[in-house]
């Protein structure tokens, strides 16, 4: 049986023991991240998912002479989520100060970078030399065989009669379309924008890492 005293100084040690130091990070050896850890780690994740905003633009959107108001507002709002510029082929089929196609674009559109061409010769002379890309549902190449990268110009055609032919060859490695069922005869414009644009964004995305760019 321990004395009175031992039993006095137990309590006494047990006292005098100093509470751990709530500042100090979390030994992570247990495989346990500390807050700080995990706050860094969040941080660098949600970079990930951010697109920078440069002066210089990702890509350029060109619309040869659309018609319809209210996808040009939501190309355009696509247009500043992943800082690509848009260009508009005249003659269009509306007003630039449309307000259908203000309200499409929200209060983006105040952060579009937007260019216009008096007719394709002008935006060809203001565009070159850059890769171009046509899209087109009688291309011969599908969206995932094409080699994206910064700074290319991607061409789309009006809504209801595409790109003409002195401007479209089917056969031409550079034009392009989206894969779809037979049911499907084309797709939306702001639709088929959007999709391109990101699968841009996906190719910038894997050569920055160093990885294929392709989907295999």
């Amino acid at each position: 049986m321990k004395s009175s005293n031992d039993a006095h100084s137990l309590s006494r040690s047990a006292g005098q023991s100093q509470p751990p130091n709530v500042n100090q990070p979390r030994d992570d050896s247990s495989g346990h991240a500390s807050p700080e850890q995990k706050q860094r780690s969040t941080v660098a994740k949600d970079d990930d998912l951010r697109i920078p905003t440069a002066d210089k633009p990702s890509a350029h959107v060109v619309l040869y002479q659309p018609e319809i108001p209210q996808n040009t507002g939501n190309i355009g709002r696509t247009c500043v989520a992943v800082n690509a510029k848009l260009w508009i082929v005249r003659p269009a089929g509306f007003r630039i100060d449309d307000g259908k196609l203000k309200r499409a674009g929200l209060d983006y559109w105040q952060h579009l970078k937007l260019g216009e061409a008096r007719n394709w010769d002008d935006l060809v002379d203001q565009l070159a030399p850059r890769r171009f890309h046509f899209l087109s549902r009688f291309a011969k190449r599908t969206l995932w065989d094409a080699e994206l990268a910064e700074d290319d110009v991607f061409v789309f055609g009006r809504e209801t009669s595409g790109l003409p032919e002195s401007i479209l060859d089917p056969e031409d490695p550079r034009s392009i379309r989206l894969p779809t069922t037979d049911e499907v005869r084309s797709l939306n414009l702001a639709t088929t924008v959007g999709i391109v644009m990101y699968e841009h964004q996906r190719q910038l995305a894997m050569a920055a890492k160093g990885m294929p760019e392709k989907l295999s």
